[in-house]
């Protein structure tokens, strides 16, 4: 069995309801949120914090639900292939609950005190890009679920307490950007 169809040989892919060129924004956001999913996965393998591959997993399935969502088109969009409110709830809980065993300093740190850490550093990363495409697609009027947006911007500060957590586990930093 082949794994290629060869249809996008001259540029072009499907969305659910629409062919469109592979320069199309929408490919371009749903390509930064695979990106995203693959670099929490990276994060995920490498994280030993408790709970936090859980809460990856999670993460990275409610980005399966966002890209399925983008990947119809407006007209064909099943209701329940929209991301619920309730996604970005589960989001804040789970960042308000780490906050609450993890000591954050006031000012900027530099990721790489462990692999784990410096993992869902590169995720967050990603995850912010992929959130600017996502402004740039819903002030077009691409992206009308408002959710979307929320979930990206949440997103990039679980996995950065996320990664502060994996350094605290192994007892390193955070270590501040300015050497005092």
């Amino acid at each position: 069995m082949r794994i290629y169809t060869a249809k996008g040989d001259q540029g072009q892919t499907d969305l659910l309801g629409d062919r469109v060129g592979k320069d199309d924004p929408r490919i371009e956001l749903l390509g930064a949120l695979d990106e995203t999913t693959s670099a929490i996965g990276l994060g995920r393998a490498q994280a030993v914090a408790t709970g936090a591959g859980d809460t990856l997993l999670v993460a990275q399935r409610d980005l399966y639900q966002i890209m399925a969502e983008l990947a119809f088109t407006d007209e064909l969009r099943p209701d329940a292939y929209r991301l619920p409110e309730e996604r970005v709830t589960w989001l804040e809980d789970e960042i308000a609950r780490l906050t609450e065993r993890v000591r954050l300093p006031p000012e900027f740190v530099v990721p790489g005190d462990t692999v784990g850490g410096a993992a869902l550093d590169v995720a967050r990363t990603v995850a912010r890009r992929a959130e600017r495409v996502a402004v740039v697609l819903t002030n077009a009027g691409q992206v009308r679920n408002p959710q979307v947006l929320r979930y990206l911007n949440r997103l990039s500060s679980l996995l950065f307490i996320l990664a502060r957590a994996e350094d605290a586990h192994i007892g390193e930093g955070p270590r501040l950007a300015k050497e005092r």
